[in-house]
């Protein structure tokens, strides 16, 4: 099969080259297999869901949350999500959970960049995933606040011991697949979900497809914005979100064990599902007035402010998604910008070889990172009051 536009131009063209080993392309058996899962939902999360419906009003929600404190004391679908969710697989090595989240937390808030500019604003190239995200009308009409929480929900998932039972990512990671459930039922029960064109909502597809923006293209990114990682280190991450993906509920055929698998999955999916639509520039549209809303009532500091931020967000997106794509997406097309990001990147690169002969180095870049994280969602909960429960997304759905 030829290579998908996706791999055609840009950032993936160039690791295509670079970065993969081995022939990662997919053929029909393999595309038709995939497609299989675009008809498969989440039992699990979704029996809860239906629970949580027939309960009065607010106690569902408060059960669940009661539930993540103490999933043996759940009756029901829950406590049959819980049994679940609790038997932790045999391949989770804890260790290199710890190692994974320590190497995203050394990126501290450059993280942040590829979490927006190429993780979400590539994910709108998936138009069928988008039907769900323009159903809902939360992440075109409220794109600063969404960003704003999936930002404060990947910290969450991202720091080290959070994934422990109990812990904040371990709830956030589990917290997150029930929205998807209900935001699953809710187009479920919509009169025009096209089914024959947009497959089930929410489905299994599209979530490993999310999975995959987070950490094969989060890891792809930070390294074309000049971070390096060793190749433990890589494979540690991914192994850090096989486990968030299996906590919310991805199926086991679709998690990748290793970089090669991630890299054959990704490519499968842009070959499939990295169709963009109208859509797609709509949402595009929304993620760039968000980032342009920085300088909203500064005056004329403002409005720079505010030309700084769409020009640097947008030409990180296009050093990765290619001039085709961003120029579907309509995202701006600034020269000067992306010769500062290409600097910037060879700046960070250069800093990070020193980190890596340096005694203790890697070490205290972890902890300025945690720091600058910390912080970070501090001013995200003094300026915006993210709902870490995700309880009124879960009412909007």
């Amino acid at each position: 099969m030829d290579d998908p536009e996706l791999f055609r131009e840009g950032g993936f063209r160039l690791a295509s080259r670079l970065f993969i080993e081995g022939d990662i392309r997919g053929d029909e058996r393999q595309v038709a297999r995939l497609r299989e899962f675009a008809q498969v939902e989440d039992r699990l999360a979704d029996d809860v869901v239906a629970w949580m419906a027939r309960q009065p009003r607010g106690q569902g929600h408060r059960l669940f949350e009661d539930a993540l404190k103490d999933g043996a004391a759940a009756e029901g679908p829950l406590k049959v999500f819980f049994d679940a969710v609790e038997a932790k697989p045999y391949w989770v090595d804890d260790e290199r959970l710890e190692r994974g989240a320590k190497a995203i937390t050394r990126a501290g808030l450059l993280g942040l960049f590829p979490l927006g500019d190429m993780s979400l604003m590539g994910g709108y190239l998936a138009s069928r995933a988008t039907k769900s995200l323009v159903g809902t009308g939360e992440i075109e009409y409220k794109a600063t606040r969404r960003l704003v929480e999936t930002a404060a929900w990947w910290i969450d998932v991202t720091t080290p011991g959070a994934l422990k039972h109990g812990r904040t990512g371990y709830a956030s990671a589990l917290r997150i697949r029930v929205v998807h459930a209900h935001v699953r039922a809710a187009m479920n029960r919509r009169d025009d979900w096209d089914y024959a064109a947009w497959d089930k909502p929410v489905n299994q597809v599209q979530t490993a497809g999310t999975l995959l923006l987070f950490s094969l293209v989060y890891v792809f990114g930070t390294q074309l914005l000049g971070l390096r990682y060793s190749a433990r280190e890589r494979g540690d991450i991914l192994h850090l979100w096989r486990y968030i993906g299996w906590l919310m509920g991805v199926n086991d055929e679709l998690l990748p064990s290793d970089e090669e698998d991630a890299w054959r999955l990704l490519w499968l999916l842009a070959a499939t599902e990295f169709i963009p639509d109208d859509d797609s520039k709509r949402l595009a549209k929304a993620l760039v007035e968000a980032n342009a809303a920085v300088g909203e009532g500064r005056g004329a500091v403002g409005k720079v402010l505010s030309h700084v931020s769409v020009a640097v967000h947008s030409s990180i997106s296009r050093l990765v998604l290619g001039k085709t794509n961003a120029d579907f997406l309509g995202l701006p097309d600034d020269p000067v910008a992306q010769a500062v990001i290409v600097t910037a990147a060879g700046v960070n690169f250069a800093a990070e070889t020193v980190r890596r002969f340096i005694p203790g180095a890697t070490a205290l870049q972890e902890r300025i990172g945690e720091a600058g994280r910390r912080g970070y969602v501090k001013r995200l909960e003094k300026l915006f009051s993210p709902d870490t429960t995700y309880a009124q997304h879960m009412r909007a759905a």
